[in-house]
């Protein structure tokens, strides 16, 4: 397996695979969330994301727009970038669905709407689960729901290195946000009735719900989908340097993982 770090940095020339254009940056200013695509912005995330799509529904590492049209697939994306949802929606049956607008989808809901069980060929959520109000485990398992059998997963999520996932309000039940002279708190009534304050609170882009909830471990990702029935786990760890797939943290890696097509489920970590 090849170590996300053993690239040193040096002049890297590499073809987005989202929009095709041909780049030229410095690898030490490759970083997980920073764009490095002068005509999409796409980041080294955005294109893991293609890549790792890419692999698992056609075996091979195509860029976006050598992806063959297969209207037959049904997609589905959790507020996907504009920089890849339009060509997804050109080559597959593909919907990008919002919490705040439609077309809805709330993935921590109690239930699934009928209408998207076993709906979906493929569904991409990047950035959502870290987000979700707890129970997260709910989460994986609507997703669970939605893929139809035989369907595929891609997720990426900021996580870290520690042993557990890390919940910063684990009681979370009746809770607001309120603006505080400049910042935000977060005031909860717990199930048992205790009223709890929070502040010092992370937002990934602004207040609502962007707010962090949690931050993952990798064993625990890797139990969440395991425990909602999914099958060939995969970590996608290996840099993919012709795309500009490369950050120096060995962490927050894109994960793919199988609706098995049976009730037999498995574990495929670290590829």
């Amino acid at each position: 397996m090849e170590s996300q770090t053993t690239f040193q940095p040096g002049t890297l020339r590499f073809r987005c695979n989202v929009c095709g254009q041909k780049c030229l940056i410095n690898g030490e200013e490759l970083q997980r969330e920073l764009a490095s695509c002068p005509v999409c912005n796409s980041s080294p995330r955005t294109r893991a994301i293609v890549r790792t799509l890419s692999v698992e529904l056609f075996g091979e590492n195509l860029a976006l727009a050598d992806f063959p049209a297969k209207k037959e697939l049904r997609g589905l994306g959790m507020t996907d970038s504009e920089a890849y949802a339009k060509q997804l929606a050109e080559k597959f049956t593909y919907e990008n669905t919002y919490l705040h607008q439609e077309p809805y989808l709330d993935i921590s809901a109690t239930e699934v709407a009928s209408e998207r069980l076993e709906s979906s060929d493929f569904i991409i959520s990047s950035e959502i689960f870290e987000h979700v109000v707890p129970p997260v485990q709910r989460a994986f398992q609507n997703t669970f729901k939605m893929l139809k059998p035989g369907g595929i997963l891609v997720l990426t999520v900021p996580y870290g290195t520690q042993a557990e996932t890390v919940e910063h309000f684990p009681e979370l039940y009746d809770f607001t946000i309120i603006a505080d002279n400049g910042s935000y708190r977060l005031k909860n009534v717990t199930r048992s009735g205790e009223v709890q304050e929070f502040r010092d609170l992370i937002f990934h882009g602004g207040p609502g719900s962007t707010l962090e909830m949690r931050v993952f471990a990798e064993a625990a990702l890797l139990h969440h989908l395991a425990e909602a029935g999914f099958e060939a786990i995969t970590v996608h760890r290996t840099p993919d340097l012709p795309h500009g797939v490369w950050w120096p943290e060995p962490w927050s890696f894109p994960f793919s993982a199988r609706r098995p097509r049976s009730n037999v489920s498995g574990l495929k970590a670290n590829a």
